[in-house]
């Protein structure tokens, strides 16, 4: 992942949070398994050792992640957020031209997406589509379904 990260301050403490978490007590997990796979014999052919030291190598590649995402955050505050064109953390309304339905999202980063609450990711296909349009644009969506136009009805924060 490069580039800037934008999330709301509330996501940022939320990774921070995950982040101690992992270092700390995610960290100690791990290194009790790995223990304890190794009081039980011969490490060339104990199973649980090597599962121990994966997991222990796809934590240590999480934390990675995760510090990078932190480090290249920027804190967005609804306040900054300029309404007149779809961006980051705006909610936008939008009419899908083929069959009339509206549907309203809001677009946030990756790590904030969840579609169930109407968050979508600005690096999703519908994301990409809409960022920049002003209310009366149409925005052409190709996303792996297939393509779409939506009509921008109403942007706010």
């Amino acid at each position: 992942m490069s580039g800037v990260n934008y999330v709301t301050k509330a996501t940022l403490e939320l990774m921070k949070d995950e982040l101690t978490q992992l270092k700390t007590k995610g960290r100690a997990e791990i290194a009790r398994a790995i223990s304890e796979a190794r009081e039980k014999g011969d490490l060339k052919e104990n199973a649980e050792y090597d599962a121990a030291k994966e997991a222990q190598g796809l934590h240590e590649a999480k934390i990675a992640v995760l510090e990078n995402a932190i480090a290249t955050a920027r804190v967005v505050e609804a306040d900054e957020i300029d309404t007149s064109k779809v961006s980051i953390l705006c909610k936008v309304t939008i009419t899908n031209v083929a069959n009339k339905k509206t549907i309203t999202y809001q677009l946030v980063s990756e790590k904030e997406a969840d579609l169930k609450l109407g968050k979508i990711s600005v690096t999703s296909p519908i994301g990409k589509g809409l960022l920049g349009k002003k209310v009366g644009e149409e925005a052409d969506v190709v996303a792996p379904n297939g393509k779409f136009r939506f009509k921008i009805d109403h942007i706010t924060v």
